[in-house]
């Protein structure tokens, strides 16, 4: 499977990559035009089953893992963001109905869905309701055996295109007469075109895309202005019950957040591979060995100490992360497939638990692997005629979208740490404890496991700390809940990377008693398995004498209780 998405990704996704970024999209009369080469990829995407890997295949799914979703997720993203979104949201959307939708509804969506042939949105946000989406106008009337929907989203991503012959939006809207705020919203499932129940199109469903936005990145993916009723005669249909759409939603909010950690992971790891073979390739300056000898011959920047620094810093940090997502999937996979119930349970808390910091730490720590790359291509790093400056463009948005990562941050700290009295916490605390405690007189990684351990420790008492701050105000964790989710971020790739670390350790030792030479670099030579496995546990390394310091710069900076923020008039009359 994963040599196929390697294919799929080699061969069809990455050569139309700078194709969709500079040729973008056209807007003509309500339509968008896709880049040259879009809907012929989509075609072949869609046929190689990718986009309904984990699901039922009574319903057009595979029914494989998350963990090799994940894996294939990843390799997607980072070859072409841009167009992988529109899978991405097609997914979400027909499992939206999958578990909300009538038998009828999933029968005809669900397979036109997850193999391609229709694609799906996610509609809730509006002009004057972004993050506060409780505060939607977009209202849905009685008609019979459905509803008359009427109002307009913005920022809708893959809301219009060419790809596919349809396309189904999950719409957020209230009932008239419903309670305001989010305990009365309700979810609907509105097709662009009406759908007869053999499956055909039977027309128009009064939706209209009004226009698309031009933007920093994903140039490729249309993000639309879309227009419900303009004529009164949207038709929707209830998925769930009514005034139960946010709960509803929060399904496929979950999974996107989850994927928009794995659109950090993807564009960090190609980021740091060019910037890896760059550095390989590109001559600049004489070795430091050299001191100022004018004669001595010029190297490739990868001998220069900064530049290795640089690579070490976005090879430990894509490497933590890739280490962070895979374990949520496979948390996932066990959450649902367990026999044991307690097992499951304590699964399902990990998900929740680890889900923001998924998104926001995989989008704002692989933004600063994209900048990094940058760094190491210097004045070409700056310039179109290599790819990093898009990947840094393409990834911004991620820290954004999918709920910004101020809101992943106050969702961790104030529903998934307060949730139970900290009991999923405990639990992950439990569950690195395991590992680190009985490795702290390790011989090769003793020191790395010192560290962790003060790290976790660190994290416990800050989140003590926070709570006692809580109740006395309010304000005090809303204004320190980002910098929290970074310390938590760091804690947890922390322990990841240790957790693999001794597994590379203990693979190295066997090999280097089977290699003629007991010089790594030498055993190297003949056993690449020898450079990956010692390179593993000096990531491990460099991350906790790196960037486990700081946990502790974060914690002492938050426990000053400092108001400047908010005491701060910032040029108020």
């Amino acid at each position: 499977v994963l040599d196929e998405a390697i294919k799929m990704a080699t061969d069809v996704l990455a050569p139309l990559n700078p194709v969709g970024d500079r040729e973008g999209l056209k807007y003509e009369n309500g339509n968008v035009i896709t880049p040259s080469g879009f809907k012929e990829a989509w075609k072949k995407f869609s046929e190689g089953g990718w986009i309904g890997m984990v699901h039922d295949p009574d319903l057009g799914g595979q029914g494989l893992p998350n963990v090799l979703k994940f894996l294939a997720s990843e390799i997607f993203a980072g070859a072409n963001i841009a167009f992988f979104l529109t899978s991405m949201l097609t997914e979400g959307a027909a499992h939206l109905i999958q578990a909300f939708g009538t038998d009828e509804m999933r029968k005809l969506y669900c397979p036109n869905m997850y193999t391609g042939r229709w694609t799906g949105t996610m509609c809730l946000t509006e002009p004057q309701a972004g993050s506060d989406v409780g505060n939607l106008k977009t209202s849905a009337r009685p008609n019979g055996d459905h509803y008359l929907i009427s109002g307009s989203k913005i920022f809708i991503s893959a809301g219009e295109h060419d790809l596919t012959e349809n396309i189904i939006h999950p719409v957020l809207a209230r009932i008239e007469g419903a309670p305001k705020g989010t305990k009365g919203i309700s979810l609907f499932l509105v097709p662009k075109y009406l759908v007869n129940p053999d499956g055909s199109l039977a027309g128009p469903n009064d939706v209209r895309c009004g226009g698309i936005e031009h933007k920093m990145g994903i140039h490729a993916s249309p993000t639309c202005t879309m227009n419900f009723g303009d004529e009164g005669n949207c038709r929707g249909w209830l998925l769930g019950e009514p005034n139960k759409g946010m709960a509803c939603m929060f399904q496929m909010m979950n999974e996107a957040r989850l994927g928009v950690g794995i659109q950090g992971l993807g564009l960090a790891s190609v980021a740091y591979q060019s910037a890896l073979s760059y550095a390989h390739e590109r001559t600049q300056g004489a070795s430091w060995k050299a001191g100022k000898d004018p004669n001595a011959p010029r190297v490739p920047i990868i001998e220069h100490p900064d530049v290795r620094r640089m690579l070490m810093f976005m090879k430990s940090l894509t490497e933590g992360m890739r280490a962070l997502m895979y374990s949520v999937a496979r948390h996932i996979d066990l959450s649902m497939h367990s026999p044991d119930e307690k097992e499951r349970e304590l699964n399902k808390n990990m998900v929740e638990l680890l889900t923001p910091v998924c998104k926001a730490y995989g989008s704002d720590w692989g933004f600063r692997v994209n900048e990094v790359a940058v760094q190491v291509f210097g004045g070409y790093g700056y310039c179109q005629e290599y790819p990093v400056e898009q990947y840094l463009r393409d990834q911004k948005i991620s820290s954004i979208y999918e709920g910004t990562n101020g809101i992943q941050a106050i969702d961790l700290i104030g529903r998934k740490i307060a949730r139970n009295n900290g009991e999923y916490l405990r639990q992950f605390v439990g569950m690195m404890k395991k590992v680190v405690e009985p490795n702290l007189d390790h011989p090769r990684l003793g020191s790395v496991a010192q560290k962790q351990n003060h790290a976790i420790d660190t994290v416990v008492e800050l989140t003590t700390w926070l709570g006692q701050a809580f109740g006395k105000d309010m304000a005090v964790p809303l204004l320190n809940a980002c910098p929290y989710l970074e310390a938590f971020g760091h804690m947890t790739l922390g322990y990841y990377l240790l957790q693999g670390a001794l597994i590379a350790d203990e693979k190295l030792q066997q090999l280097m008693k089977q290699s003629a030479s007991q010089d790594v670099a030498e055993a190297a030579k003949t056993n690449p398995d020898v450079g990956f496995y010692h390179d593993r546990i000096l990531s491990a390394r460099f991350f906790a004498n790196y960037m486990l310091p700081r946990v502790d710069s974060i914690a002492a900076a938050i426990k000053t209780d400092d108001r400047s923020a908010l005491e701060a008039l910032f040029g108020q009359d």
